[in-house]
């Protein structure tokens, strides 16, 4: 240790989905901090943990070897600490948070995790007058104030593969094929991976599409005989009719519908049509070309992460490190250009970072013939 460290302990959380990384994070975070003698904890399911007061310590032997590991060994959940379901009813449980803290004798909780555990963590701050620490998580890469999130290389590496592979079974049976990937808000994810292994179209929640011009695609495409095609789709797409007329508020609720299963009052699951299903149930309709769907749901948030997460989170992590032995707290650690850098959690929370119609990765798109389901050349 070459400086005497400003903060003596500190607790450890993974909050929110899942995705490659967070076991490279929670070690990076780890072995940095106890490089300058701070004490770590790990807190297990992300905030209910530290009010349920789960916790298990973290040394040098506990955090060797995950570094490649999917998952995360302290595990997760969405639970929120102001609004937390507690015994059938939902309750507030910052006091609890906060007081288990107290009693650990923490300095400060980081937490691993995207924009809902942005919030969360800023809140506990706010409210409780607790120090905290965040770094950006999430496969949509649609946090802010930051050019990546750790999980999103790893994410789009398995959607483009699943795209290379739906290439072949398209070529040889002359379909379209619809690949349904995640993205409610955002279309990073589907825009990313539909580039890199070469989508004929591409639909992504920031762009409202319409059938009838991806349509013409398709038949043109036919025309000058190729007789495949393959379309990358994000979760989260709404086309220009559902879109009229609509405030962007509207426009964001529409796109965090989750259609996939709904109970009836007779205990009966009814699974409803995907955006994705229903693209391809249209454009079959339309086109009279053969549609097949394949949605990759949750794969993409399982297995190895890729080396470009891996060094990512050890990055992060050892920044977390140096600032907390610095006493540095209520930051999100980001990536800016080739530094990793502290950003005010206040810039961050609330807001997402969504495509801009003008980014590089759009232009890109248009260039190379991408279909965006709109009718700009």
């Amino acid at each position: 240790m070459s400086v005497k460290s400003k903060t003596n302990s500190i607790g450890i959380l993974t909050a929110g989905g899942d995705c490659p990384g967070l076991n490279a994070a929670i070690r990076g975070v780890a072995k940095a901090a106890m490089h300058y003698g701070i004490k770590v904890i790990g807190i297990q399911d992300g905030f209910r943990g530290l009010v349920e007061n789960r916790v298990v310590p973290l040394d040098d032997e506990s955090v060797s070897g995950i570094l490649t590991h999917g998952g995360t060994k302290l595990g997760s959940s969405r639970d929120k600490p102001h609004k937390m379901p507690m015994g059938g009813k939902i309750m507030d449980m910052t006091e609890v948070a906060v007081s288990n803290m107290q009693r650990l004798k923490l300095d400060c909780l980081v937490c691993l995790g995207g924009n809902g555990t942005q919030k969360n963590a800023l809140r506990l701050h706010e409210t409780g007058g607790v120090n905290v620490m965040t770094l950006p998580k999430t496969i949509d890469n649609d946090v802010l104030e930051t050019d990546t999130t750790f999980g999103f290389d790893s994410a789009m590496s398995i959607a483009t593969e699943a795209i290379d592979r739906l290439h072949t079974t398209a070529t040889s049976h002359h379909r379209i094929i619809v690949c349904e990937v995640m993205g409610h808000s955002a279309g990073w994810l589907a825009l990313g991976s539909g580039l890199a292994g070469g989508a004929d179209v591409i639909l992504i929640p920031e762009i409202p599409y319409d059938l009838n011009v991806i349509a013409n695609h398709l038949v043109e495409r036919r025309r000058h005989g190729k007789r495949f095609s393959i379309i990358a789709i994000a979760e989260g797409v709404i086309s220009k009719e559902e879109a009229k007329g609509l405030t962007d508020a509207e426009k964001e609720k529409a796109k965090e519908k989750k259609p996939r299963e709904e109970t009836t009052a007779d205990g009966i699951v009814l699974v409803q049509e995907s955006m994705a299903s229903r693209v391809a149930r249209h454009l079959q309709r339309i086109t009279g070309i053969e549609a097949r769907v394949t949605t990759l749901g949750h794969v993409q948030r399982g297995g190895s992460p890729t080396p470009f997460d891996r060094l990512l989170c050890t990055r992060l992590g050892t920044m977390a490190g140096i600032l907390l032995a610095k006493g540095r707290y209520n930051v999100m650690v980001g990536v800016k250009g080739d530094e990793c850098v502290p950003v005010p959690l206040e810039k961050v929370a609330g807001v997402k970072k969504v495509v801009t119609l003008d980014h590089p990765w759009v232009e890109t798109a248009r260039l190379v013939s991408t279909c965006l389901g709109d009718n700009v050349e």
